[in-house]
């Protein structure tokens, strides 16, 4: 009977310079400042921030004290979520002759991402409607169609990306032959399916 055997430490660096140069940039601050205010020198928090020195738990606790961030974060493992085609739920947001599907997780507060396969004369509706969101992107992958507003209706075609503010009434008509094949991005999402 063979014993599993626990992994050794990793060889491999620790990759915590990006972290630390974003909270840094974040906050505005320079290298500089930053070394001022931990007492250390600029030349050895670039290094740090370019992964070319490895720090030690002290330096680490003072620098993530100057910078407000927990040092936790520092070593997490990042979100990333993959939301295949064939998976994505589908949803419905109202129009007519419409398949839209969630491409963005479910639990994703901070933007929405839909895929819309709309058929030839497809629409949005004859009313136009809003959207409780800050920004809509609208991005036309295939086909053609109009976006229609209060003051007037913009044509769109393929590779063509439209942005607007998400509470301006609007709605749309895909092209009576080609249809269009559209990816909507909302910013932040309007609704959570986790609810």
């Amino acid at each position: 009977m063979r014993r599993a055997v626990p992994p050794g430490p990793s060889s491999s660096p620790l990759a915590i310079g990006a972290h630390l140069r974003n909270a840094r940039t974040a906050q505005g601050l320079t290298l500089a400042q930053l070394a001022e205010a931990s007492g250390l020198t600029k030349g050895f928090i670039s290094r740090l921030e370019r992964d070319e020195t490895s720090p030690s738990v002290a330096t680490l606790l003072q620098l993530c004290q100057v910078l407000s961030l927990p040092i936790g974060s520092l070593f997490a493992e990042p979100e990333i979520q993959v939301v295949g085609y064939d998976d994505a739920p589908r949803v419905n947001f109202g129009g007519t002759h419409v398949t839209e599907r969630l491409m963005s997780p479910r639990s994703e507060s901070r933007v929405q991402l839909l895929r819309s396969e709309m058929a030839p004369g497809a629409s949005g509706g004859g009313e136009l409607y809003t959207i409780s969101s800050d920004v809509e992107v609208l991005h036309v992958l295939s086909g053609a169609l109009t976006v229609r507003f209060v003051d007037r209706d913009v044509q769109l075609v393929a590779g063509d990306a439209l942005t607007f503010p998400g509470r301006e009434p609007h709605s749309w008509t895909a092209d009576p032959e080609l249809g269009a094949e559209v990816m909507w991005v909302i910013v932040p999402a309007p609704w959570s399916g986790t609810s």
